[in-house]
């Protein structure tokens, strides 16, 4: 009698999770997406509901959280977090050691590994393990120039010559440890962690103190003592310029600033190498949850989300490049000067993984170093001393 009791019991629950699914989900449910994605984000919830019935009834609120700050609210308070959220794809590993990502749904999974890049895909992965939907691949920097002083923008000494000589400035941020890569990673350099399951950085993979990382310090030492120079990355904050290493969220202001003369290129050479640097996406996760039909809508919200009809419908409306595949093949994104450039320079690029806090500290100092022409006079004894005594550092903080 027991026996039949407890199969009962196991009918009744298996019927019962049976209905959740079938009914969809009519709770609340909370997003969090850039300020300038809300409308956007509202409009395309509204659109999913209309082509769900099951999930009408849903109660969706929509806040606005940078992808810069999702990871650190989310691991502050996982309770407290966006049931799904945009994040940047270096804290994928963060997020996954706080258990505050759900494994994307294996239907899911099928379809986001077919339909997207593959460098989209990599970096919603970790191990064999897909963790987040690919949002966008915009998240990296090329060159933006002015194409009436600029006469060829594929090498980094010619582009110097030509500002030099119309007395226009060239900005690049070599203070920062994302654009200070462009330079090392190009040279042969390699700088990565390595996380274990719990993304607890416990390994650096580094061989700045080599001949290739002097190679690249003297490349940025003599970019430095160019009187075209000035260290920055931000259109909005340039004057006099000539040539600019930025990114897609500086488009318009590109745009506006050289008007007829906008154009954008890929990363130029330098003494015959091509710069390198940091390729980024933006993905969109889910927090995991005890109520399983709320998991389903999570995952059916995002996955609607990020198809490739919503992310050309999100570039037409924010400019936002795709990570699909039949996205990035329309007209529009096609014609699209700096996704174009962006597309051209990824190829040379890595996906950033996770760094620790302190790297950044360091490598600002380092090119704060260069600024100050502190390094000017050294000879490649005393430039590898300055870069093991950096590689030391970044392997000390692993594990």
């Amino acid at each position: 009698m027991k026996k039949l009791l407890t199969l009962a019991l196991v009918v009744a629950l298996a019927l019962t999770m049976s209905c959740a699914f079938a009914e969809g989900y009519s709770g609340d449910l909370k997003v969090w997406v850039p300020e300038a994605a809300v409308d956007f984000t509202n409009a395309q919830i509204e659109a999913f509901k209309a082509a769900n019935p099951d999930y009408a009834g849903m109660n969706v609120t929509v806040e606005p959280v940078g992808e810069g700050d999702a990871a650190g609210k989310v691991i502050a308070d996982v309770e407290a977090a966006a049931d799904v959220f945009n994040f940047a794809q270096d804290q994928l590993a963060r997020i996954v050691a706080a258990g505050a990502l759900e494994v994307v749904e294996e239907g899911n999974a099928e379809v986001v590994k077919a339909e997207n890049d593959a460098g989209s895909v990599a970096a919603a992965t970790m191990g064999d393990t897909l963790y987040a939907y690919p949002l966008t691949m915009d998240n990296g920097y090329f060159l933006y120039y002015d194409k009436s002083v600029v006469s060829d923008p594929s090498t980094l000494e010619g582009i110097l010559a030509d500002c030099e000589a119309a007395g226009k400035s060239f900005y690049m941020e070599i203070n920062s440890g994302w654009y200070q890569t462009a330079f090392f990673f190009g040279a042969g350099c390699t700088l990565t962690y390595d996380s274990d399951n719990e993304g607890n950085l416990v390994n650096c993979n580094i061989d700045y103190a080599s001949e290739n990382g002097v190679k690249a310090l003297k490349a940025m030492i003599n970019l430095a003592k160019s009187p075209a120079f000035v260290n920055g990355s931000s259109i909005s904050a340039a004057t006099n310029i000539g040539a600019i290493v930025d990114g897609t969220w500086d488009s318009e202001a590109a745009k506006e600033l050289f008007g007829d003369n906008y154009a954008a290129a890929k990363l130029p050479t330098v003494d015959g190498w091509q710069l390198s640097g940091f390729g980024g996406f933006k993905l969109l996760g889910v927090k995991p949850q005890t109520d399983e039909a709320k998991l389903a809508a999570c995952d059916a919200l995002a996955a609607w989300l990020t198809s490739g009809d919503v992310q050309l419908a999100r570039f037409e409306a924010l400019g936002w490049g795709p990570s699909n595949l039949a996205a990035q093949q329309s007209e529009a994104v096609q014609a699209d000067v700096a996704l174009s450039a962006l597309a051209e320079q990824l190829a040379f690029t890595i996906p950033q993984g996770q760094y620790p806090g302190d790297y950044w500290s360091l490598a600002t100092g380092l090119g704060d170093k260069i600024i100050s022409k502190e390094l000017d006079d050294a000879d490649d004894n005393m430039l590898l001393g300055e870069l093991t005594s950096f590689q030391e550092s970044c392997i000390s903080y692993a594990g």
